[in-house]
């Protein structure tokens, strides 16, 4: 309730993947889901080309399956992604380029060497599993579909499936309704290849070639599903925007403080982006909408350096605490 009245709506939901097993993103997932088809066709190595939170997963889910991999990496990427992967034996390989010239050298490597690569060469089974986010939504929600979807884009491949999700579940019967669900693409103005072309009019996005944001996760400036996730916001009556690194520091700051989710960067830029769609009144504020929430901050706590303060320090004293507490503007509370 408390976010729903910040960000100027009646009825707000957060479909929380921060908590996700075992890496804190929705990137479990689709890598579940692509890692059962490596295992399936008899693959020994896998990779991926990431800018986070794929990486961890694929090492992790790898790790626990037995097989090798090799995780292909920009290399300015945020040091606890980099750790977080490292963590489960992977190997990590840094990149000196952006996502995009990451993901291009990984297509080579796969066809050099026969690997499974999550979002090249099994990317099929990959985006598949983001219909699980979908079918989520409408089970929790009581077998029906939201009026509103807010999500971050990457790669394009999210909101796209969350809406084959909740037609399936129509077509099958467990939904009395047909959904009518608009969607909303969020993203950062640093990289904005499909908000860009939803709000240009532009059949297909047209690539960011220098991607310039604190938000390395949707840092996809040519994204494989770009055309597909415009077309779909489109077709939907949704819209896309994008936000500052400002608008995505108080987005992380504004759903923590909250709601008690501390959210990665992606987090923010859903929040922020929610806000602006609602004050330029493209979603209505009587009517209901669903944030896509898909990673844990403690991925990206650099982000939010510059924003937070340092502790009071005070000595073993009661007298000081009193001191510190009568100098604060915030009142105690008994």
């Amino acid at each position: 309730d408390r976010l729903a009245k910040e960000i100027g709506v009646k009825n707000l939901w957060i479909k929380n993947d921060a908590v996700n097993f075992p890496t804190l993103s929705f990137k479990d997932r689709v890598v579940a889901v692509a890692l059962s088809k490596a295992h399936e066709f008899g693959l020994k190595t896998v990779g991926c080309a990431s800018t986070g939170n794929l990486a961890n997963s694929v090492a992790a889910n790898a790790a626990a399956a037995g097989m090798q991999s090799y995780i292909f990496i920009p290399s300015d990427l945020e040091r606890a992604k980099v750790m977080g992967t490292s963590v489960y034996g992977a190997n990590v390989i840094k990149v000196r380029g952006t996502y995009d010239e990451v993901n291009r050298l990984c297509t080579q490597v796969a066809f050099k060497f026969g690997w499974g690569f999550v979002n090249i060469n099994l990317r099929p089974f990959y985006a598949e599993g983001s219909k699980s986010m979908g079918y989520e939504i409408a089970e929790q929600l009581g077998w029906r579909t939201p009026q509103h979807v807010v999500s971050p884009m990457a790669g394009g491949a999210l909101v796209g499936k969350v809406s084959k999700a909740f037609q399936e579940f129509y077509k099958i019967g467990l939904l009395k309704q047909e959904p009518s669900t608009k969607f909303y693409g969020a993203q950062a103005t640093g990289c904005n290849p499909i908000s860009g072309a939803v709000k240009n009019g532009w059949e297909s996005h047209r690539p960011v070639r220098k991607p310039n944001t604190i938000c390395k996760s949707l840092a996809i400036g040519d994204p494989a599903d770009g055309y597909f996730a415009a077309k779909l916001i489109r077709e939907s009556g949704g819209w896309a925007e994008d936000v500052t690194d400002d608008e995505i520091r108080e987005g992380m700051l504004l759903l923590a403080k909250t709601e008690g989710v501390f959210a990665e960067t992606a987090g923010g830029v859903t929040v922020a982006t929610a806000r602006k769609l609602v004050e330029q009144g493209r979603i209505p504020k009587n009517e209901e909408i669903v944030l896509l929430i898909t990673g844990n901050g403690l991925k990206t706590q650099d982000s939010l350096t510059t924003q937070l303060g340092e502790p009071v320090t005070i000595g073993i004293s009661l007298d000081e605490f009193v001191a510190t507490m009568e100098n604060t503007q915030e009142p105690v509370l008994a």
